[in-house]
């Protein structure tokens, strides 16, 4: 209750600065922390990877990856850091992010501000050894001349530090990233991936504003290139009839309750283009038992959240876990993979 409070003290400051004094306050150890185990009915697996739950903080929150283990302690079954790229960046001018309050939602166009990834490989060196599932987002440098080579340098080089690793080829606010899910540029730039060897599973992250059809297509290249998974959805730069904030005709990409159908749409199609064995994390509008517990029934094997914790707080990821497990109980599931796609 205390977090959730001082969450919503943080939401009288612009975005931006919340959001770096929530990442400083976790750092200074004031995060929240959970003490008991997860009850046994939430464990799963991800692409072999062993989760305590499924339930995952998105990439974006931690960009630097200066609080993984706060984060970790805080209840989240995994959390991915970044998006890194090669050089430090500052990203697009301020303001870049946008709450959209009464519909639950945000816009961003942040661009990848990152550090760098010397830096993030110093950090992610530091937290070598410990447990839990600690993921990287790799990106690509605005400016650059070679993008594939970005993510093949970032890979490389932190090949042994995280737990899994994501391409991300969907941020609407790097110009042409989205242009590398075509299928022939996503090839180039899967087969340049794949050449790394990575020792740690690989998942591709995509927008949700790709056509239903794509899903054969992204599924046969990720096959094709022994990638182990994808991750959907990025944010939308499509705008709802149904948004009514103030700040809705901002450019960026939109991500919150706006974003769920078409998320879960997606997973679904690609849970009946995969089939049962490929490892789909689901990500998009999840602020609640039910959201979350709608994406795993779709075929979502995991899932992520951001935005709702803006609104929220972190009480939130306990009270989705606590929601998770009362429904599967209800239904007669007895662990969540035997939930996933039973809809």
């Amino acid at each position: 209750m205390i977090h959730d409070l001082a969450t919503r003290l943080l939401h009288g400051l612009d975005p931006e600065t919340a959001h770096r004094a929530g990442i400083l306050g976790l750092k200074a150890g004031l995060g929240p922390r959970q003490f008991r185990r997860d009850p046994d009915i939430l464990r799963t697996q991800l692409a072999g990877l062993n989760l305590p739950n499924p339930v995952g903080l998105a990439a974006g929150f931690d960009k630097n990856a200066e609080a993984p283990d706060a984060l970790l302690a805080a209840g989240f079954g995994f959390v991915e850091c970044g998006a890194v790229t090669p050089r430090a960046q500052d990203g697009k001018p301020r303001p870049r992010i946008f709450r959209l309050d009464e519909d639950r939602a945000v816009i961003n166009r942040m661009g990848f501000p990152n550090q760098g990834l010397a830096l993030f490989r110093t950090r992610m060196q530091a937290r070598a050894g410990r447990g839990g599932v600690v993921g990287v987002n790799l990106g690509a440098n605005l400016d650059s001349e070679d993008r594939v080579a970005d993510y093949v340098a970032c890979l490389d080089s932190l090949q042994d530090l995280a737990q899994f690793f994501t391409v991300n080829v969907s941020s609407p606010n790097t110009p042409g990233l989205r242009t590398l899910q075509s299928s022939g540029a996503l090839d180039d730039l899967l087969a340049a991936v794949a050449a790394v060897g990575a020792r740690a599973p690989v998942f591709l992250k995509i927008a949700p504003d790709i056509d239903d059809a794509e899903a054969d297509v992204m599924v046969d290249a990720i096959r094709r290139h022994s990638l182990d998974g994808i991750i959907i959805s990025n944010t939308t730069i499509t705008r709802p009839q149904t948004l009514v904030s103030a700040n809705m005709g901002e450019g960026g990409g939109l991500s919150g309750p706006p974003v769920f159908a078409r998320s879960t749409e997606l997973v679904r199609a690609f849970r009946k283009a995969a089939g049962p064995e490929m490892a789909i994390i689901g990500v998009g509008g999840v602020a609640c038992a039910d959201t979350a517990y709608a994406k795993i029934r779709a075929g979502a094997n995991a899932i992520q959240l951001y935005t709702a914790m803006i609104y929220e707080g972190p009480g939130l990821i306990q009270r989705i876990k606590r929601g998770l497990a009362e429904r599967l109980h209800v239904d007669g599931f007895a662990s969540v993979a035997d939930a996933v796609g039973a809809e």
